[in-house]
């Protein structure tokens, strides 16, 4: 009878729906400005320093270096000591840092800049994780999913964003975020009682977050999962422009604006699936069904290869929300390394990819990068079959 009156209660516990949606604008302010711009930005510094393809890709590889580096570490020291004013700082800086590329003189100051957004978004990641995790009551992954549609959606429309304003204006329109930098502050500041609040309890009852034991394979392939789907995506988004060389730059970025919008778009539905079919289930068929669009995408033209683009967008990243859960899962005793892990770690490593790919590109050309993207989704499903089976671990604690 006690077991059944706990379990009651921990069902009543709500939603705080004020800050889910502060933490789901801040990261679409955040991933807007990181991995939204940077690469379509790309092709324009590219044309402003008079770059190759590999010094093109060092541009996200600093990017998401930083964030991928630092955003594990933040994560543990997080977990240890949990701070709440680095949520506002961080996104403080990764704004300021891609506003700040305006002025760059030369390639090494513009690599610092977006270093210093890259580490924003790094500081900014593990802090908004827990406080989402906080904020969602016992509805992990709806909230998990507004969370990371609030990333997404700014992922996607990063593209277009450049596409419509950035072309027309320059380099130089990056100024103009300088005080939406300052205007997020308020943002983020306005949540921060709260959070801090709540960060007391988490430090008294750190390890009861969630129940169970780390496990640490499990976490090691579901990373090697996400590092293939981000190479996918970046590679999508950085090259695009430069394999469909016919199109104009503005083309190009909205058909990026497409293939990340329909990941958006699959995220949601993702987390609605994963309820259903469980999360291992979820992302080895979306790898799966990502497959053959991959394969087909570069033989296909027109009309054709926008719908292909975006239902190969929908499938292969449908599991945002999904693998951040799936993360907290794998590690219940360290959820900010979870989320560096997941949003960070795996996410970041895109950039790694971006390099080795851009290295590629300048000796056997763009096409040849294209190729390999097609069977990144397939080779991430067969890691994913590995994974530990989420519902029968559900099933045995029922």
């Amino acid at each position: 009878m006690e077991i059944v009156s706990k379990v009651i209660v921990k069902e009543k516990e709500p939603l705080y729906r004020r800050g889910i949606f502060t933490f789901s604008s801040a990261h679409f302010l955040n991933d807007l400005v990181t991995t939204g711009m940077v690469p379509a930005l790309v092709v324009l510094y590219k044309n402003e320093f008079h770059l190759n393809f590999t010094q093109s890709s060092l541009i996200v590889l600093m990017c998401y270096l930083t964030s991928s580096i630092s955003q594990p570490f933040l994560g543990m020291l997080a977990d240890r000591k949990p701070r709440a004013w680095l949520f506002p700082v961080g996104l403080f800086c990764s704004i300021m840092g891609i506003a700040l590329t305006a002025l760059a003189p030369s390639l090494p100051w513009l690599l610092l800049f977006i270093s210093i957004s890259g580490l924003g978004s790094g500081v900014f990641h593990p802090e908004a994780s827990r406080a989402i995790h906080l904020a969602s009551g016992t509805k992990k992954g709806l909230a998990q999913a507004i969370f990371q549609v609030g990333g997404n959606s700014g992922q996607a429309l990063g593209p277009l964003f450049v596409s419509l304003y950035i072309i027309h204006s320059g380099i130089h329109g990056l100024l103009w975020f300088i005080p939406v930098a300052f205007l997020s502050l308020g943002l983020t500041g306005q949540i921060l009682p709260w959070l801090s609040q709540k960060l007391k309890f988490v430090k008294a009852d750190n390890n009861k977050q969630l129940k169970g034991n780390n496990n640490y394979l499990g976490a090691t392939l579901l990373s090697c999962v996400i590092i293939l789907r981000s190479w996918c995506q970046i590679g999508v988004v950085v090259f695009l422009p430069f394999y469909l060389h016919n199109l104009s730059i503005q083309q190009s970025e909205m058909l990026s604006f497409v293939f990340v919008g329909a990941g958006a778009l699959g995220t949601f539905f993702g987390g609605v699936l994963a309820d259903k079919l469980g999360m291992k289930r979820l992302l080895v068929s979306s790898m799966l069904i990502a497959t053959p669009f991959a394969i087909i995408f570069p033989h296909v033209h027109g009309l054709l290869s926008v719908l292909v683009l975006l239902l190969f967008g929908f499938s292969v990243l449908s599991t945002f929300s999904v693998s951040v859960i799936f993360m907290q899962h794998m590690l219940p005793k360290n959820i900010a390394l979870a989320s560096g892990l997941s949003i960070g770690f795996g996410v970041g490593a895109g950039g790694i990819g971006s390099v080795f790919m851009g290295g590629i590109s300048d000796i056997f050309g763009v096409t040849t990068v294209y190729t390999i993207l097609s069977i990144l989704p397939l080779v991430g499903a067969l890691i994913a079959i590995f994974l530990p089976n989420d519902r029968k671990e559900e099933n045995q604690v029922a």
